[in-house]
């Protein structure tokens, strides 16, 4: 994978003084500098690793997905419980305003089959590289001062404290205004790690604790091992397409689904991942939490109705296998087959009305989510009851927060880049406003 890094700035002092500090090169940290620079604010943005956008970058990998072509109501609705403050950044930036954005950097999006706005190219690198060539040469505002392999380390009295790693010395900063854009604690190794909750911490921010989102699970299995060696060493990596899932009210069967859903994922070593994992994770993660497991409904066959279903499974099959049988008259085979040998139980098979219900209704136990450093992205953070609706940090002041430093989650289809990208400029909109009595 290419990295794109910016000309890093030399300081030779140990003390800078600056009007904004950056601090961090991600999505939602590139954007506030974005719209400071182009306001005539001196930025200056420090990041941990060698290049910004590391994330980014790999997030584009697979076909970078800016954002989401539905209607706005649909849109909000996808953050959950914190809709109505993910909304407010949304208020500055929405999804055709992600678009405009990359349109006025150059980059034409498309629409996909399912919704989502892709790049033409497909690609995050060059985005990526346009958005770095505009904030260190602006058609009209002033440059942002890149400092790379700068590791902040909190506050030396009011001073920023960073270890410059390339000089193995250390720099305080002076900012008129800080935003911090540290992300969560998914794909450390790209710099997200999460070293800044203690350090919040210590100044009496109010911080949740950070938890996988858009992640996978371990299942149970039958004698609580998990898959069985037999399972998994022949459908390890499998996708399961063409499935519906549904996350149930606990204990409660006979109420609505919390979620449910069409689509496809892949059977792991050790449990399941994939798309459709991912949108019901939030539901799945908080039962783990509440109740120490949870179950995910699904149906095999989600074109086809329980009498249909029933009917086939009754037909006389003569001297066929069972499996034979069922891929001859419902196309059942392959890992469908096997996760019914896995999870059914043995009686199970040889009744026509059990394995019917079965079939649309197979029920998988999970035991425990996958660890937030496999995540695609993280939920806790800096709580909301402590911030300003500019996202200033009420404790802290003229310090801010943005990203996935927040307490808030979405699932994957664009939907956690829009709000990065959007929570960057809301914060940028305030400092412009309240620290430079800029609107």
């Amino acid at each position: 994978m290419s990295l794109i890094s910016p000309t890093p700035t030399v300081t030779t002092s140990s003390d800078l003084a600056v009007d904004v500090a950056i601090v961090g090169g991600g999505p939602a940290g590139l954007m506030a500098a974005d719209v400071l620079s182009q306001a005539g604010v001196r930025v200056h943005l420090f990041d941990a690793m060698p290049s910004v956008g590391r994330k980014f970058l790999l997030a584009g990998r697979g076909g970078l997905n800016l954002t989401h072509s539905e209607d706005s109501t649909s849109f909000r609705h996808r953050y959950g419980e914190k809709a109505v403050q993910v909304g407010r950044w949304l208020d500055v930036m929405d999804a055709q305003a992600v678009r405009d954005w990359a349109h006025d950097l150059g980059i034409e999006t498309f629409v996909g089959t399912s919704g989502r706005v892709f790049p033409i190219e497909m690609k995050a690198a060059p985005l990526l590289r346009a958005w770095l060539y505009r904030l260190r040469h602006p058609a009209s505002g002033v440059p942002v001062q890149f400092h790379m392999r700068h590791r902040w380390l909190g506050w030396q009295e009011e001073r920023l404290l960073f270890d410059q790693s390339a000089q193995a010395t250390t720099l305080t900063v002076r900012a008129k205004a800080t935003v911090l854009a540290l992300g969560g604690a998914s794909w450390p190794r790209l710099g997200s790690d999460g070293a800044w909750v203690p350090v919040l911490g210590a100044r009496g921010v109010a911080v949740n604790p950070l938890k996988p989102a858009n992640c996978g699970f371990d299942v149970l299995g039958r004698c609580g091992a998990g898959w069985s060696d037999h399972f998994r060493t022949r459908f390890a990596g499998f996708p399961m397409k063409s499935v519906a899932v549904s996350v149930l009210a606990w204990a409660d069967d006979s109420s609505p689904a919390r979620f449910s859903r069409k689509g496809e994922f892949v059977v792991t070593e050790s449990g399941i991942e994939g798309s459709l994992v991912y949108a019901a994770s939030a539901w799945l993660r908080n039962d783990l939490e509440a109740h120490g497991r949870a179950e995910l409904l699904m149906d095999l066959l989600p074109d086809k109705s329980l009498e249909q279903v029933l009917s086939a499974v009754k037909w006389p099959r003569g001297s066929r296998s069972l499996s034979s049988h069922l891929k001859s008259r419902l196309g059942l085979d392959g890992v469908k087959m096997g996760l019914l040998h896995e999870l059914c139980p043995p009686e199970a098979l040889s009744q026509p009305e059990k394995l019917a219900t079965c079939i649309k209704g197979l029920k998988l136990t999970l035991k425990a989510a996958r660890p937030v450093e496999e995540a695609i992205s993280t939920a806790g953070g800096v709580a909301f009851e402590g911030l300003t609706a500019g996202l200033m940090l009420q404790d802290c002041p003229h310090v801010y927060c943005t990203g996935e430093m927040l307490d808030w989650e979405a699932p994957t289809g664009g939907y956690l880049l829009t709000a990065c990208l959007a929570s960057g400029k809301q914060a940028a909109l305030d400092v412009l406003e309240n620290i430079f009595k800029k609107t």
